[in-house]
């Protein structure tokens, strides 16, 4: 990969190995959401998906995470118009809204817990799904990520 190539490139030019780069591991579009019907706020939970692995912040099995669970949203640069719902420190949000990467992106910091030790990431800050009752997501909504 080339150098600082998130600055010279559009999401829709990066290679798959360039785009996978820009995930910070930090977990946070792993969490379950509600949205705001009438407004299309959207509201973060501090409960994961079921494949998220909660002290490393990665999917347990990523390469088949779609068909494991009905909801997942596997992000394309055919979707930038509707990264919204990401959080405001995603890579590819802020790529996709021209905005710099912050300096504790593993890409920026050259290491790899650098989301964590920012405190970024959702390590030892959120729920298994299979600790919170669906119908109780609305009193687990988090306001630590914009």
């Amino acid at each position: 990969m080339s150098n600082q190539f998130w600055q010279n490139k559009t999401l829709a030019e990066m290679s798959q190995d360039e785009w996978e780069s820009l995930c910070d591991r930090c977990g946070r579009c792993c969490l379950h959401k509600l949205e705001d019907e009438d407004t299309g706020e959207v509201f973060y939970t501090n409960v994961a998906c079921k494949l998220l692995d909660i002290d490393k912040c990665r999917c347990t099995d990523y390469r088949r995470r779609q068909a494991l669970v009905n909801d997942c949203m596997v992000l394309s640069a055919s979707d930038i118009n509707t990264f919204h719902w990401l959080p405001s420190t995603c890579a590819y949000r802020l790529i996709h809204e021209s905005k710099p990467l912050f300096t504790w992106h593993p890409l920026i910091s050259g290491e790899s817990n650098s989301v964590h030790s920012a405190n970024i990431s959702v390590k030892g800050r959120s729920l298994p799904e299979s600790a919170v009752a669906t119908n109780k997501l609305q009193e687990h909504i988090i306001h630590w990520i914009k």
